[in-house]
């Protein structure tokens, strides 16, 4: 009796031989895209909620990438998502309203924070690192809250403008555009996220995630490696929170709460770290119990999340993407079976 492998990105995303080497894990990488684009011509009237679980997507991705691949414990990731909105926002108030080029703009803010934060913070592991980003967040709540003149304080920043998408897209006010442009950006940074940690410098990451005197060693530029990963986590987390300001044409404090830290690490939990897909499955179960459970009443989303959230650490190890990957590994040793292959 053999038992069966567990499927990992690196199997999903793998380059294959040839027609033989075919698996049905290979479609994965398929169905979340064609989900969302079905959704976009049935979902009449949801658009808005789409668009916010496509940035919430974004976000818990870019979590994953600090958190699940460097092992970078940290719950100040709101400060990177709420730098990116604000830049967002400012940028197309004061300068220019076009969509891409305040993305961008907001992808490279948010990189060079989480760069020079990296610099200063990522000599230290455990819980003076979990500290730090804490009191990094808090600093970035504070100076948001104070400049009322730049950020309108508690009172949010207002008055964003939004041209059409290269010239040719209106937001509209059903949110189909936003939604579009949302998923656009979406797998833009999937891909990158995909070759990233593919590549031998995201294996390193993972080797360092295990052990850092052994990787230290071996002559591997650890602190080097960690900021980097740090800084691009935060631009893909900057370019989520620019995405909420364009499509919402608002920005808040809330941006830059804990809460919103602690929000976006539950929806990687719920879907499962290392996984790529487990930040596609959090985020999306997330948004809709909060959005179905919360029209009934605002406290029952609450305790749905936290009932899900201790069934999933309980219960079931890698998250939901666990099962899933049970579920691949079970067919795929199934289809090695009906062709005679070992499994």
């Amino acid at each position: 009796m053999t038992s069966q492998p567990q499927v990992t990105d690196q199997q999903v995303f793998a380059p294959t031989a040839g027609v033989r080497s075919f698996s049905p894990a290979m479609l994965w990488h398929l169905l979340p895209w064609a989900i969302a684009l079905v959704f976009f011509f049935v979902g009449d009237g949801y658009h808005s909620l789409g668009t916010n679980i496509l940035v919430m997507i974004l976000f818990a991705l870019s979590l994953d990438l600090a958190l699940g691949y460097a092992g970078i414990i940290t719950l100040g990731h709101a400060a990177f998502f709420g730098a990116g909105a604000y830049a967002a926002g400012i940028f197309a108030i004061h300068f220019n309203a076009d969509p891409v080029l305040g993305l961008l703009v907001a992808t490279a803010v948010a990189g060079l924070l989480g760069l020079i934060t990296g610099m200063l913070i990522l000599h230290t592991r455990g819980e003076t690192l979990l500290m730090l980003t804490l009191a990094i967040a808090a600093i970035f709540y504070e100076v948001a809250n104070h400049a009322r003149w730049l950020t309108g304080g508690d009172d949010g920043l207002s008055g964003i403008r939004v041209t059409p998408v290269f010239g040719l897209f209106r937001f509209d006010l059903w949110g189909k555009t936003a939604f579009l442009y949302a998923l656009a950006v979406l797998f833009i940074w999937f891909v990158i996220a995909a070759f990233v940690v593919r590549s031998p410098f995201g294996r390193s990451l993972d080797g360092i995630r295990q052990n850092t005197k052994r990787m230290r060693a071996i002559g591997t530029p650890v602190w080097w490696r960690l900021v980097a990963m740090y800084a691009l986590s935060a631009a893909m987390a900057g370019s989520a929170g620019a995405l909420t300001a364009q499509s919402t044409r608002l920005v808040g404090l809330s941006t830059l709460e804990l809460l919103t830290s602690g929000i976006v690490a539950v929806m990687l939990v719920l879907g499962g770290e290392r996984r790529l897909y487990g930040a596609f499955i959090g985020a999306t179960i997330y948004v809709i119990v909060q959005d179905t459970a919360g029209s009934i009443s605002p406290f029952i989303w609450m305790f749905v999340i936290g009932f899900l959230l201790i069934l999933i650490v309980l219960f079931f190890e890698g998250g939901l993407m666990g099962i899933i990957d049970s579920v691949v590994a079970k067919l795929k040793g199934k289809t090695a079976g009906q062709t005679g292959k070992p499994t």
